[in-house]
């Protein structure tokens, strides 16, 4: 489909999954060089981030393990600039390499308020993976580790991405019009 439409509002196709498949895979070649005898922890950020912790972990050939965590700092098309925790940690992570995943970072607001929250339980290191990365739209300093994708400021639903509920299942990437 080249465009489509979710609650009333259009979409084009922007990124295909063929595309998405390639930029994972380059991602997970450095992590399974870089984190082969660290046995991480991947954190995958609820819900966005599904689709793309499944695949990349997949394609990891190292002993790891994951647990998930549920923000949420979004309504309709923008950031609410504030980050409500659903749920959160169950795992003690003192002394651990952990690898957040996330869909989207866009302006930092959620990924500085959890690696902050993970930072004081002690973890040995605490390294960042997305899937999309916004540079222009991104106002903190923590370092993206594992950016797959970098884009412009554009609202983007599909592969985990939604606008109001809708669009995650959509296995190619739309970008608003």
């Amino acid at each position: 489909m080249k465009s489509i439409l979710i609650h009333n509002k259009a979409f084009k196709l922007y990124i295909r999954a063929e595309e998405i498949k390639v930029a994972i895979s380059k991602i997970a070649s450095r992590m399974n060089a870089e984190l082969r005898d660290k046995k991480p922890l991947f954190i995958a950020v609820l819900n966005g981030s599904f689709v793309f912790a499944g695949d990349l972990l997949r394609q990891l050939n190292l002993e790891c393990e994951i647990s998930f965590v549920k923000l949420s700092s979004y309504e309709g098309v923008s950031s609410t600039g504030k980050v409500k925790e659903l749920i959160g940690l169950d795992r003690d992570i003192k002394g651990r390499t952990i690898v957040v995943i996330e869909d989207i970072v866009d302006t930092g607001v959620t990924l500085d308020m959890l690696y902050n929250q993970l930072q004081a339980c002690g973890p040995a290191e605490i390294r960042t993976a997305t899937l999309l990365f916004k540079p222009a739209a991104y106002t903190k300093s923590i370092k993206v580790d594992y950016p797959a994708m970098e884009v412009p400021n554009d609202f983007l639903v599909g592969y985990g991405l939604d606008y109001d509920g809708l669009g995650r299942n959509l296995g190619d990437i739309y970008k608003a019009e």
